[in-house]
């Protein structure tokens, strides 16, 4: 049978064993469009006559005697029909037009994204904030850092410079002698801490720091107490002493 596409008009010839009698949904090879294609239409029964008898010949009577019949000749044969090539492929719809497919993809939001990323900062630099305030800032950081502690209340700090006793000694060894006072100038008891001694060579910079310990723990009002501490093998480029409290 010869079927034939609705939507491209594309003709094909098919048996009629591959559509079969109750029909098939079929597609179209050359534009994908699929239809229902009926099966083909059953030829009616035609009722055969039944062969008719053939009466031999009768025999020929000669002098030599009764001559037989000829043979009947043999029903002429119909040459069997030429092959037909295959037709052509017509492929069942492997997709169907209803089935699920997402509407549209999920799109980042950037206002969205920003806002997230302003929050943890804003954590993280609160955060910071806090610890430093409560912990102070690490040792490793590289900021200018105070070299004394900051002043006492009522509490006065004097090393005279006339009093402080910087030497060589006849063994060669550097000795340096600090002498002081700490006064309570205030009206009520105040706690002593200790106290930091810092040698600076001819540049200003820092070559040997010394922590002297406070005589004794707390001050009266108008009290005052004596330091008188001294330190051997300081360096020989120490031009320069500075007293204050040690910082916390």
């Amino acid at each position: 049978m010869i079927i034939a596409c609705p939507a491209c008009s594309t003709r094909y010839v098919v048996p009629d064993s591959a559509v079969g009698a109750q029909g098939r949904t079929v597609r179209c090879a050359k534009c994908r469009h699929s239809w229902f294609q009926d099966g083909p239409e059953q030829p009616a029964a035609v009722e055969q006559a039944p062969p008719l008898a053939v009466a031999p010949p009768p025999a020929v009577e000669t002098a030599a005697g009764p001559v037989p019949a000829p043979a009947p000749m043999p029903a002429f044969e119909r040459p069997a029909a030429a092959a037909m090539p295959p037709p052509s492929p017509v492929d069942e719809p492997d997709t169907s037009p209803f089935d699920h497919a997402p509407l549209f993809r999920a799109r980042r939001n950037p206002a969205r994204m920003w806002t997230l990323a302003a929050s943890l900062f804003a954590l993280v630099a609160i955060g910071t904030i806090a610890a430093t305030s409560w912990f102070g800032l690490p040792d490793w950081v590289p900021v200018a850092r105070p070299t004394f502690g900051a002043q006492q209340p009522d509490l006065l700090l004097e090393f005279p410079g006339d009093q402080q006793d910087r030497r060589t000694l006849p063994s060669g060894v550097e000795f340096f002698g600090a002498s002081g006072t700490i006064t309570n100038t205030g009206r009520e008891t105040r706690s002593i801490p200790p106290i930091l001694i810092v040698l600076r060579d001819g540049q200003e910079r820092i070559v040997y720091t010394w922590e002297v310990a406070p005589p004794q723990a707390t001050l009266a009002p108008g009290e005052t107490v004596a330091i008188n501490e001294a330190v051997t093998d300081v360096p020989r480029s120490a031009r320069v002493a500075e007293f204050g409290w040690k910082p916390d």
